[in-house]
């Protein structure tokens, strides 16, 4: 059986996808096998029982003749006709919009992906109310990711006989770039790849040699394939190198006319898109809506249905090519080898990973060096080296164009003020005086354990950060502190929580955000004031009670969107 995609994380929205349709050539060969309606059935059913199927973009020309085959049939339920609407919308979009659409939802969906599905499931669960019940069926078609060139491109690479692995298409030896993989289910599965591939690393933090892919990636990024056809078709000489699915290169060849795309197997094999059937079930369906969607449902997997997908491109759910384009337009017919699907586990960490080095983010640490942050963790290393290190390590993750600066904290640790401004806010790639400014973290983030002293002075230096964010806020960015402490606020005088909190509130703006991220190290931490104060910002608290732990909490308080830069 083939490997499918499963998944469950939650994408975030940054854009619309943008996907290459398939010519109208299909609509041709759809004609061919509608069955039209003799006088006797016109008349077989009156009214209606709307069916609306949501489908991938490059599925939306087979479902729509599907469904006018359907309807001419006069296909009925309880007397009533069913008029089905298919609807093409990008798998992401329904993601996002299943939970908080209940008045138009599909009763019928087809992702490209079953990891969509997953996926949705989980943004359901988090809004119970009037949430969609989702089942998964069986797949209707499939088709292999692929790596993509233009003849001239491939030529200069030596594609397709040299050996081509994804090696190449991830280590920079060949230009390529990926769709974005926050919307695009091909930009996911490439990550998914590069990262099944890698070895791994400690606990919650990726490995260095992933986080290099992604920075190679990251740059180039396109909002959907259809761009790099685009491209292809434009300028074929210069076309970067690309991944898409199998079918999309046959759709795109079948209308090219001129220059067409070359499919690219990788020797270490590859993904399969699977195309389910989803039914989504809600309690404010019209009736007979059950029965028009397993009518409809039968009526795709028929044999008609299952020729316009071969005839589009597509492979049968088991992998197999149709002999109708098998071998023809830049693909091959052979069935590839099959790579291991990545759990939601791997491709939750690839896409957070993706989120912190795709990211403009303008971040303030701001450390604890209280007296017990000298105190041990199990593992038998002290609370602050554990935040040096982590801290060392998340900034490894983030490009040069990200904003760093670094604070700590204990009462009286610069008098009069009870923080000390190590490295002030600069890009990674900048200067800090006569060294770079990573050089310069580096540096200060070595030098906290011989800081440590005093009691903590959480409130105060929390607002203090937060005032530093908020007065130079940089709207391009994501402007965030990350405050870590092992304690609870123990100066007299000054701002108490209440206070604190009050302030945090009164002075947050939507339209420019800034949050606090809180991290508790270790057991005593003060959890419950972290959330609150988290939460007065739109952030979020966590809590690590190891090193491994503190890493992996840091990476995903990183990886964070707030709402309010509507890429949530």
């Amino acid at each position: 059986m083939p490997t499918h995609l499963d998944t469950s994380v939650r994408p975030r929205r940054s854009g619309r996808l943008r996907h290459f349709l398939l010519p109208t050539l299909v609509a041709a060969v759809a004609v061919a096998g509608v069955v039209v309606a003799n006088a006797a059935n016109s008349v077989r059913c009156s009214g209606q029982v709307p069916l609306r199927v949501a489908v991938a973009p490059a599925v939306q020309p087979v479902a729509q003749a599907v469904a006018d085959g359907f309807e001419q049939e006069q296909n009925a339920v309880n007397g009533l006709c069913v008029r089905v609407k298919v609807v093409a919308e990008g798998s992401a979009d329904v993601v996002q919009a299943l939970p908080t659409r209940p008045i138009d939802p599909p009763a019928l969906w087809i992702p490209d992906s079953s990891l969509w599905v997953s996926t949705a499931t989980e943004a359901d669960r988090r809004d119970q109310a009037g949430a969609p019940q989702l089942a998964q069926h069986e797949s209707l078609a499939s088709s292999p990711l692929v790596v993509v060139a233009s003849p001239p491109r491939a030529a200069q690479l030596g594609l397709p006989r040299s050996p081509v692995s994804w090696q190449r298409f991830t280590d920079g030896s060949i230009p390529a770039v990926i769709t974005d993989p926050l919307v695009n289910t091909e930009g996911v599965a490439t990550l998914a790849v590069a990262q099944s591939m890698t070895p791994g690393a400690a606990a919650g933090v990726p490995p260095q040699a992933l986080i290099a892919v992604l920075l190679r990636l990251r740059g180039g990024a396109l909002d959907g394939v259809s761009n790099g056809f685009d491209a292809v078709r434009s300028n074929p000489d210069a076309a970067p190198v690309f991944t898409a699915t199998e079918q999309s290169v046959v759709s795109f060849n079948v209308g090219a006319g001129g220059t067409k795309a070359v499919a690219v197997y990788p020797v270490e094999g590859t993904v399969l898109f699977d195309y389910p059937v989803v039914r989504v079930t809600t309690g404010s369906e019209p009736s007979g809506t059950e029965q028009a969607a397993a009518a409809f449902e039968k009526e795709l997997r028929s044999a008609r249905a299952m020729g316009l997908f071969s005839a589009a491109g597509f492979r049968d759910p088991q992998g197999t090519a149709s002999a109708t384009w098998g071998g023809k337009d830049g693909v091959s017919a052979a069935t590839p080898t099959l790579r291991p699907a990545p759990n939601g586990t791997q491709v939750s960490g690839v896409l957070r990973a993706w989120n912190v080095i795709h990211l403009d983010g303008r971040t303030l640490a701001v450390v604890d060096v209280s007296g017990s942050m000298s105190a041990t963790l199990p593992d038998g290393r002290s609370r602050i080296q554990v935040a040096r290190d982590g801290a060392l390590a998340g900034m490894s993750l983030m490009p040069d164009s990200t904003y760093v600066g670094l604070w700590a904290f204990s009462i009286q640790q610069a008098p009069p003020n009870d923080w000390a401004e190590l490295v002030p806010l600069g890009p990674l790639g900048g200067k800090a005086g006569q060294i770079s400014q990573r050089v310069a973290l580096q540096q200060a983030a070595a030098s906290l354990p011989g800081r440590v002293r005093g009691g903590t002075a959480l409130y105060d230096t929390a607002f203090a950060a937060y005032e530093t964010l908020r007065d130079g806020y940089d709207p391009s960015k994501v402007n965030t502190e990350v405050l870590i402490t092992d304690g609870r606020n123990e100066k007299n005088g000054g701002l108490d929580l209440a206070g604190l909190l009050r302030t945090l509130r009164t002075q947050a703006d939507p339209s420019r955000p800034v949050q606090i991220i809180g991290i508790g190290l270790g057991p005593d931490a003060d959890m419950d004031a972290l959330q609150q104060i988290a939460a007065a910002t739109g952030g979020k608290a966590y809590q690590a009670g190891d090193a491994a732990a503190f890493r992996s909490v840091l990476f995903d308080a990183l990886s964070r969107r707030p709402c309010a830069t509507n890429n949530c």
